[in-house]
């Protein structure tokens, strides 16, 4: 199942728009929920105060009409809404235990609901067990490329996995960016390095990635690409051309931020295609 946050902003009805297509793709149900944020509402009241008609009322319409934009663009997908309350991600977090995709909406610099990026968007992405899809309220014409974010760690190998089947779905090329940066050594600035040694090094770091999927999506078009640069700016660079962007997150650390790491939190407040989120 497929399951997306909405609150009737535009980066929501985006959201809806691309689960409705992933559930779709992948023929999967789709449920949309809606959290009311009690801890919005209710503040300042007594533990026995209850939410008012009206909240109850416009969470409700939220959920008609991003029931409809689904059957309107996919009647085929089998969707079902939810109105729930609680605090939003800790809710959806909830809802996405045993999901096979949560999507969420983004404004940028703003998030899910209105908060900061950093605090649902974030936190789901940081905390949840299955792929999180990150979506911007820009329209954008579609690219026929996917791109995935690897590096020399196991953990990175999720994600990539993730990347090589949204390329076959899709019918789409697969970029696989390794940013790499020649080491800083304080007691010896002046060091000297062989760059042809190190492209040909960082390029067998992709090689090596590859070569436990690759051979089990034969028909998916796989580009290697290994640019000098910081890995934010040559994925965020990359999304500019892409339909999706895939990066994986370590999942260590005690809080949201923390488990997502670095790169995850750069490309998502910097990328304009929607980012997926894929746990070790």
């Amino acid at each position: 199942m497929i399951i997306v946050g909405v609150d009737g902003s535009v980066p929501s009805r985006a959201a809806v728009e691309w689960a409705a297509t992933e559930a779709d793709r992948r023929r999967l149900p789709l449920r949309v929920v809606h959290v009311v944020d009690t801890s919005w509402y209710l503040v300042g009241k007594p533990p026995t105060a209850v939410l008012s008609e009206r909240v109850l009322r416009e969470g409700e319409r939220v959920l008609r009409e991003a029931d409809a934009l689904v059957r309107e663009r996919r009647p085929s997908v089998e969707v079902s809404t939810q109105e729930l309350e609680g605090e939003p991600a800790t809710v959806l977090r909830e809802q996405a235990k045993d999901a096979d995709g949560l999507v969420v909406g983004s404004r940028g610099l703003g998030g899910f609901a209105g908060a900061l990026l950093g605090s649902v968007s974030m936190h789901v992405a940081g905390h949840v067990r299955c792929p999180v899809v990150v979506v911007r309220a820009e329209h954008r014409p579609p690219h026929g490329e996917v791109v995935a974010g690897v590096d020399d760690s196991p953990e990175c190998e999720p994600a990539l996995a993730y990347a090589f089947e949204q390329a076959k779905l899709r019918g789409a090329t697969l970029r696989v960016v390794h940013a790499w940066q020649l080491p800083v050594h304080a007691f010896a600035p002046e060091a000297v390095y062989d760059l042809d040694e190190v492209r040909t090094a960082q390029h067998q770091v992709v090689r090596d990635r590859l070569k436990t999927l690759g051979p089990d999506y034969p028909r998916v078009t796989v580009i290697e690409d290994v640019p000098c640069a910081h890995p934010v700016d040559a994925l965020t660079a990359a999304a500019e051309r892409a339909d999706l962007l895939v990066v994986g997150s370590h999942g260590r650390g005690a809080v949201g931020s923390a488990l997502l790491g670095s790169v995850s939190r750069g490309v998502l407040h910097h990328a304009h295609c929607p980012v997926a989120v894929v746990r070790a």
